[in-house]
């Protein structure tokens, strides 16, 4: 949460609630948190639950950026310590790019036209 309240100029934590010492979640981990980035309310949370799952590429966060230098930086900054899964390119539709940041998200960058 505050990785990508960071990378995102707009980005603002709206509530933050942890575990205490009573758990059941180890303390201080989120029991639920929100916060926005690019005009987007998020929801996340640290399960203390093991699942047999994890994040995968399926699913992935769709942003329109405003320019090209906004464009690079996200794409540089999400990536970073993740993966590329399309480099910054013009593919046919715009320039693009779809990345996997440190924690398994994923990203799709497009260019608003």
């Amino acid at each position: 949460m505050e990785f990508y309240c960071s990378v995102f100029p707009d980005g603002r934590v709206v509530d933050d609630r942890r575990y205490g010492p009573e758990g059941p979640g180890e303390e201080g981990t989120v029991i639920l948190a929100e916060f926005e980035i690019a005009g987007l309310r998020m929801r996340c949370s640290d399960s203390f639950i093991q699942h047999e799952w994890n994040i995968t590429p399926a699913i992935s966060l769709m942003i329109d950026c405003e320019s090209a230098d906004e464009q690079q930086r996200l794409f540089a900054s999400l990536s970073e310590g993740g993966a590329v899964y399309m480099p910054l390119d013009d593919y046919g539709f715009g320039p693009f790019g779809w990345v996997g940041d440190r924690f398994g998200v994923t990203w799709q960058l497009g260019l608003k036209t």
